[in-house]
C-alpha cells in the first residue's frame, strides 16, 4: 500500500494528491472514493450540502447513476499547508444521449492523516456535441499517463 500523502503539501505532493483523487473518481466506485474523506467530512457540491462518508457514498451513487460514461481530469491550481485548490473538467452524457462538459473548481482541506475534511465545489455544465468530446480513455478507469491535462485544453 502506498505511503499516505499528508500535509504540509509541496507542489509535488499536491499534484500527486490531485491525481490520486482523479483516479479514484474515475473508478466510479463510491466506496473507494469515500475512503479519502474523514468520517465527518463536510461537502458543498454545487448547491448541495453533505456531511459524512455515508452521505458522500449516497451522493456519488446518485451522481454516477445520472452522469453516464463519466471521465474526469483534475489539476492543481494552488496549494498551501493543509489545503489544495484544483480546477477540473469532466465529460458525461445523460440517458437521452446528450453529452456535457462540466467545468469546476474545488477547495480541499485535509486533516493531519491526509484525509479530506472539507470539500467545496463550484461546477457548471455545458452541453456539447458528441463530436466535441475530448476524453476517450477506457472507463471506468484512470486517465492514461500520456493523456494531456487541462492546461493545453482549448476551453
Amino acid at each position: 500500500m502506498p505511503t499516505p500523502i499528508v500535509p504540509p503539501f509541496t507542489l509535488e505532493t499536491a499534484i500527486a494528491k490531485a491525481r490520486m483523487a482523479e483516479d479514484a473518481w474515475n473508478s466510479r466506485d463510491p466506496d473507494r472514493v469515500a475512503l479519502a474523506y474523514t468520517e465527518d467530512s463536510h461537502w458543498r457540491n454545487r448547491a448541495e450540502i453533505l456531511q459524512g462518508r455515508d452521505a458522500i457514498r449516497a451522493f456519488l451513487r446518485r451522481k454516477w447513476d445520472k452522469e453516464l460514461d463519466y471521465r474526469l481530469i483534475k489539476e492543481v491550481w494552488a496549494f498551501g499547508d493543509n489545503r489544495i485548490a484544483v480546477r477540473f473538467q469532466y465529460e458525461w452524457h445523460d440517458d437521452a444521449g446528450q453529452w456535457y462538459r462540466a467545468y469546476g473548481n474545488e477547495n480541499w482541506e485535509f486533516d493531519e492523516h491526509g484525509l479530506m475534511r472539507r470539500r467545496e465545489a463550484s461546477i457548471n455544465d455545458r452541453p456539447i456535441a458528441e463530436g466535441d468530446r475530448r476524453f476517450f480513455w477506457p472507463a471506468p478507469g484512470p486517465r492514461p499517463q500520456d493523456h494531456p491535462g487541462l492546461i493545453d485544453s482549448p476551453e
